[in-house]
């Protein structure tokens, strides 16, 4: 039996019952057996450099010493006005701050769900623009936007929609195996 892939997810929303929290839970349940996720809550104060000059708050410390020690990245994305959710940003800017910096090199998957047609594809393409600058490896293939997530979902917050349940177990297959990849290449370097 091979070595469990350790995952960390980061929800951009905030709202406990949000649609993308939904999707985080659906993911989660569709992951290949020997996966762990654990799920980082970023209600951080907004980044300031003033915060930072009197050291990090404790939970943004711990959460960058949870995204040292995963093997992989998990962004539920909503999209806010064309692009990436703010807590999200924020949460990524104060972990940029930290040296080392902990999303470099790291297998990352991103999905959102939303009301419109698009489903947070330009909120992905952003994240996907900001995480090129901190070296993160996102997985290409499926792209996962849930469009019209108010009908994608049951009154009691589960999926509903099999081709996005198919879509979110495949990109989480191939995040592990993406992450056993630099893990192996880790291993003979």
């Amino acid at each position: 039996m091979s070595e469990p892939i350790k995952l960390v997810a980061f929800c951009g929303s905030l709202r406990k019952a949000s649609f993308n929290r939904l999707a985080l839970n659906a993911f989660t349940q569709r992951l290949p057996q020997g996966t762990e996720l654990s799920t980082i809550e970023i209600d951080w104060p907004l980044y300031n450099a003033d915060i930072q000059a009197k050291g990090f708050p404790a939970p943004i410390g711990t959460a960058q010493q949870a995204v040292l020690a995963a093997d992989g990245v998990v962004f539920a994305s909503p999209e806010y006005n064309y692009s990436v959710a703010s807590p999200l940003k924020n949460a990524i800017d104060w972990l940029s701050r930290f040296t080392p910096q902990p999303f470099a090199g790291k297998p990352m998957a991103t999905f959102g769900a939303s009301g419109g047609v698009l489903g947070t594809a330009r909120a992905q393409y952003h994240l996907r623009q900001v995480m090129v600058f901190l070296d993160g490896r996102f997985v290409n293939k499926p792209e996962v936007m849930i469009g019209q997530a108010p009908t994608r979902f049951s009154a009691e917050g589960a999926l509903t929609d099999e081709a996005a349940g198919k879509l979110l177990a495949d990109l989480g297959a191939a995040l592990v195996l993406a992450c056993r990849k630099a893990k192996a290449a880790a291993a003979v370097t």
